[in-house]
């Protein structure tokens, strides 16, 4: 019996056998569920991936439709724009989200203050409605891929936990428990041996 644990087989290490094999039943039992909660959390993140990447889609065409729009109406207007910006009107802040004890990234978008007064007034001349409408629409993109890269990256995290928690299971169940069952048998065995000589 080479796959057991370097025992004197006595009373007493029988007994620490027995403990440690109970504590690496309940810690099997444990790990299993929490890979079954990251399973599940990690199939909504791809549901949820699957519906945004089809959002980000229809969302992209409308705001280049609006764009082509928008130069059409008011003309060349770039520089304009890149003019007007002083500071972000959006940011991302990143925050933690807890999943049965692996912390998990998430994005959140941030509207920093008011609308520039520049920007406001930009195709005031002409085609300020179409400005404004491919405005609004890359701020919905905007939108989208923060809640697109939050989910990407939760699902990424959530790939690799799930890899390592199903590995400690596996090795509990066909490494230890096993070596743990067989030295409980090889002491049995040993002691009621010494029983018979004695």
């Amino acid at each position: 019996m080479a796959n057991r644990y370097v025992v004197v087989p006595t009373v007493t290490v029988l007994a620490v056998m027995k403990g440690r094999l109970t504590g690496a039943v309940k810690g099997h039992a444990l790990l299993k569920k929490k890979a079954d909660a990251l399973t599940m959390r990690f199939r909504q993140i791809l549901k949820k991936i699957v519906q945004t990447k089809q959002d980000m889609g229809k969302n992209m065409r409308q705001s280049a439709f609006a764009l082509t729009e928008a130069k059409y109406a008011a003309g060349d207007f770039r520089h304009t724009v890149f003019d007007g910006v002083e500071t972000a009107t959006v940011k991302v802040h990143a925050q933690q989200d807890n999943v049965a004890g692996v912390k998990i990234p998430k994005f959140e978008q941030l509207h920093t203050g008011g609308e520039n007064t520049k920007l406001a007034l930009t195709g005031l001349g002409a085609g300020g409605q179409q400005i404004q409408t491919c405005r609004k629409a890359f701020m919905n993109s905007i939108e989208l891929l923060v809640q697109l890269a939050s989910l990407q990256t939760a699902f990424l995290t959530l790939d690799e936990a799930i890899k390592t928690t199903n590995r400690r299971v596996n090795a509990l169940d066909n490494v230890v428990r096993p070596k743990l069952e067989n030295t409980i048998q090889y002491i049995k065995v040993r002691s009621s041996q010494g029983q018979d000589d004695g």
